[in-house]
């Protein structure tokens, strides 16, 4: 009987990356995001997530192993069109914020791939409006607050209009309200999504499936429901049960 199922928009197989140093970043890496679903990436600092997020978009290549978006091994040849389809967002929203006005800073990927200025125009003032920032266009990126700039990070990536949103810890460091209104915007997009984290909360929040990593393997991976649910196994890990769940069973 065939596998009805959406296909991978990622995958890796047996990834494994080991730096120029010598340390082993990535140890036989195997993951699937389907189209539709999002995947929370879970695991302590240094378990290896923002290195892995490097792989998707051919920033880093792997040592062994390979990975593919939308059917295509990202290779030197594929790399530019991996790059349309995966809307990679940094942690630290100051490596994407670099031009003189917020404006230029996300119309900066569309000119780049040689989009006409019109439709590069239209789709900035649609991805302001996405984000809350209409009336911060002409402003410089650094004179945002910081949960602007990670709001403004995020539009860099979706006037590219990826297939697929790739994002490094998207609630770091947020106070509260800007948490919630990040949260609440990632979930407004309905778009397919890996979402490296170690918030719980926003795992259970945002995501269908989820995969945990520690020292760059993959140690379990399946439904929210099976893999969130799992004390001893997040408790293993660094990881707890995210608030939902612990009410629940209070």
């Amino acid at each position: 009987m065939g596998d009805d199922r959406p296909h991978p928009l990622i995958e890796l197989t047996r990834v494994s990356y080991r730096y120029p140093d010598g340390t082993e970043a990535l140890r036989q890496v195997g993951l699937a995001v389907r189209e539709g679903r999002s995947l929370a990436l879970l695991g302590p600092n240094g378990a290896g997530k923002s290195t892995l997020l490097l792989h998707l978009n051919g920033i880093l290549r792997a040592t062994e192993g390979s990975v593919s978006v939308h059917g295509r091994q990202v290779t030197d040849a594929t790399v530019r069109e991996v790059r349309r389809d995966v809307g990679l967002v940094f942690q630290d929203p100051d490596d994407q914020l670099f031009m003189t006005t917020l404006y230029e800073d996300i119309a900066f990927g569309p000119l780049n791939m040689g989009m006409p200025h019109h439709e590069v125009d239209s789709r900035v003032h649609e991805a302001l409006h996405e984000i809350g920032l209409a009336e911060a266009a002409s402003r410089p990126g650094h004179h945002l607050s910081f949960g602007q700039r990670k709001r403004a990070a995020l539009a860099t990536v979706l006037v590219m209009e990826p297939r697929i949103l790739v994002l490094d810890e998207p609630t770091a460091n947020l106070d509260p309200r800007s948490r919630r209104q990040m949260i609440e915007l990632v979930k407004s997009l309905g778009t397919t999504a890996l979402i490296a984290t170690h918030d719980m909360d926003v795992a259970w929040e945002l995501c269908a499936d989820a995969a945990v990593l520690d020292a760059g393997m993959v140690i379990a991976s399946g439904s929210r429901e099976d893999i969130l649910t799992d004390e001893a196994l997040l408790h293993e890990h660094g990881l707890e049960l995210p608030w939902a769940v612990r009410t629940a069973r209070a």
